[in-house]
């Protein structure tokens, strides 16, 4: 790929992320779950938009994971956890302009199983 259509690539996804974020917007009841996914791991955090801050946040690096559909779905278990941990049983799923396919979807179907609703 050249750096011309990888520009491209990344302008298209931010371009999405712009349109999904003007729709949603999370709540210290009800937050923003946003996914980021690089090559090599996957990072996740609850933000509550109205007051400006993170509720919970959890990263595949710190628990020694990587970025394919079973760490995923691992990842998304221990999240689930900790938005139990900290009260909160529903959410706003933000793909971040990712396409909701692979580990994003598999993430989101670990939320899903594990009670968490959105």
């Amino acid at each position: 790929m050249t750096a011309k259509n990888l520009k491209a690539k990344v302008a298209r996804r931010i371009q999405r992320k712009r349109r999904i974020r003007k729709h949603i917007s999370g709540t210290a009841s009800q937050p923003r779950v946003s996914i980021f996914r690089s090559n090599r791991y996957l990072s996740v955090q609850a933000i509550d938009d109205t007051a400006n801050n993170t509720v919970a946040a959890i990263s595949s690096k710190v628990l020694g994971l990587k970025a394919n559909q079973e760490d995923a779905a691992k990842l998304g278990e221990a999240f689930a956890a900790t938005l139990k941990g900290a009260g909160i049983e529903a959410i706003y799923f933000d793909r971040n302009g990712y396409q909701y396919h692979g580990v994003v979807a598999a993430f989101a179907e670990a939320l899903r199983a594990n009670e968490i609703k959105f």
